[in-house]
């Protein structure tokens, strides 16, 4: 990593170039649109949460994908379950209504995101059914206040966000739907017709830009056809020129196929780390057994690899269709926050270092950054050593070099090994007085490379 007044420039820079952007008209062609610069918010908080959320947690079977695995490509297990609980004429439409979301109180949810640690929230406002969780202009009768909820579902939380936290409001938009009419006549035109973009699909991303100002827009679903069938680089020019997020706003890069890691936010720049806490499904399982949850060890580790590599993580919680996000989720969101109220300091606002992996030491991750123009290096160690010892075989340790153990008092006594790396004397500790449960972060001052 750069000296710290190198990182300060590095940000001048880009909130300079980001001024300019103002005066910068974006073409609606990939060239220009990937010339933007990526809003600096996003890399200083490397956590967020995704929410799935619609009709599909009614049945809560299978996944969110339960309509498609009924009527689209059966599966058994999904097919079984609608013989022998609902009756013979029984459509998926017919599950909105019980879409209540009645325990849905959206200040309990931003409390609980701020707990967590995260910086910035991504909210499922259409998944794949089409069901928006928003009184859509373009989707009559199937929207989250003409059925089911009778309320406005992304306005609640959109201001619960932003009024009572501090995390930057995102939102999810599927681009095709499974079983829409106009998408499928497009379909059987080989693509050469946009009804369904330009009387809905589009229109709806419009509307949410405009009406709730998301700082992410997470779009998914466009797999089956070109960005030109899409309109994609239009909507982004004017995302990126005129909308009322303009400076701010982060895109992935599903706007068509063949572009995913080739436009939008992707490793030789940034990318995301989009995981969910049920190893099987976003969206909410009431048949879920405890192992099918991801341990905190196997949260943390993922995230500090992800973050280590220069990532972010998105990491997924699926509500009950009563608006409730059960205690495990609640237990896993919370115990992240506790854990990064030890160890954030290595994480927020970090960059990669020299090293992601240690040489010797497979257990052991890196991030850097500078601190009051001091290079420091953090390593994360997922298994606490034994021995006594800790050996890492990348950093080379300076004569002033210092080590500290985050959330623990006082230095550490290390050797430095030849030709590089170091050995660091582990103190014993009391049970109570670990600074944390899992994952532990060595600070490293003064390193050399």
């Amino acid at each position: 990593m750069a000296p710290h007044r190198q990182v300060v420039v590095l940000l001048s820079l880009l909130s300079l170039t980001a001024l300019l952007c103002q005066s910068v008209r974006y073409e609606p062609n990939w060239e220009s649109i990937d010339s933007r610069p990526l809003p600096s918010w996003y890399d200083e908080v490397k956590l967020g949460i995704f929410i799935h959320w619609g009709v599909f947690s009614v049945p809560s079977l299978s996944s969110e994908w339960f309509w498609w695995r009924w009527k689209g490509q059966p599966v058994q297990e999904v097919v079984d379950f609608m013989k022998q609980n609902y009756r013979p004429d029984f459509t998926y439409a017919d599950f909105a209504p019980m879409f209540t979301t009645e325990f849905f109180e959206a200040e309990q949810w931003a409390e609980l995101f701020q707990a967590s640690g995260a910086g910035y929230v991504v909210f499922v406002s259409k998944h794949h059914e089409g069901y928006t969780n928003w009184p859509s202009k373009y989707s009559f009768n199937w929207n989250s206040m003409d059925v089911g909820p009778n309320r406005d579902i992304v306005g609640e939380l959109a201001d619960a966000i932003r009024n009572k936290t501090d995390l930057r409001f995102g939102l999810y938009h599927s681009l095709f739907e499974w079983f829409n009419p106009l998408l499928l006549q497009d379909q059987a035109n080989n693509f050469t017709t946009q009804d369904f973009v330009f009387s809905k699909t589009m229109p709806e991303l419009y509307e949410i830009v405009n009406s709730y100002k998301p700082e992410v827009i997470w779009s998914d679903g466009d797999w089956s056809a070109a960005d030109t069938y899409w309109n994609s680089t239009s909507f982004l020019a004017w995302l990126y020129n005129d909308s009322p997020v303009k400076d701010t706003v982060v895109t992935n890069d599903r706007w068509g196929k063949g572009a995913h890691c080739v436009h939008g936010v992707k490793q030789t720049r940034k990318f995301e780390n989009a995981m969910t806490i049920d190893k099987h499904s976003w969206g909410y399982r009431r048949n879920a057994p405890l192992s099918d949850f991801l341990t905190m060890e196997e949260l943390i580790s993922t995230f500090i690899i992800t973050v280590s590599c220069g990532g972010n993580m998105l990491m997924n919680v699926g509500p009950t269709k009563y608006g409730i996000i059960t205690p495990i989720y609640e237990e896993r969101l919370r115990s992240m926050g506790e854990w990064l109220q030890v160890n954030g300091e290595g994480i927020y606002s970090s960059r990669p270092w020299t090293y992601q992996n240690d040489t010797e030491n497979p257990n052991v991750w890196y991030t850097a950054k500078n601190v009051t123009g001091e290079k420091v290096v953090y390593a994360f160690v997922l298994k606490w050593p034994t021995g006594g010892a800790l050996t890492l075989g990348a950093p080379i340790p300076g004569s002033t070099s210092t080590v500290s153990l985050l959330g623990y008092e006082g230095y550490l006594d290390y050797k430095k090994t030849d030709p590089q790396g170091m050995v660091i004397t582990i103190p014993t500790i009391g049970f109570m007085d670990m600074p944390c449960q899992w994952a532990w972060t060595f600070k490293l001052t003064s390193i050399e490379n």
